[in-house]
């Protein structure tokens, strides 16, 4: 967790977001992808991401606020139960699979 201070907005105070997209993948992992509500920038991005990429077996993940879809890839499938509970733990809701 990083100090920031607050600016009125989620991203830095120098106006800048950030975002873990990844592109790593591999043979044989599971790639799912859901929709997660409430991701308006970057940071909201990084930290579904952060969150998500905690559970086991988690391999990348990239949440793209614009859509609203977060891609995962597992080395198996994810319970949804775990994914919805690492969404909110981020503060944004797990819709369901996109």
């Amino acid at each position: 967790m990083t100090d920031q201070k607050n600016s009125g907005s989620c991203c830095s105070t120098a106006g800048s977001c950030h975002s873990s997209a990844s592109t790593d993948t591999q043979a044989g992992a599971v790639t799912a992808v859901y929709k997660v509500s409430g991701m308006t920038c970057g940071h909201c991005e990084g930290a579904v991401s952060q969150e998500i990429s905690e559970l086991n077996g988690v391999t990348a993940v990239t949440a793209v606020a614009e859509t609203g879809e977060v891609t995962v890839t597992s080395a198996a499938p994810l319970d949804e139960a775990a994914v919805r509970a690492a969404v909110d733990e981020a503060g944004y809701e797990l819709v369901g699979a996109a």
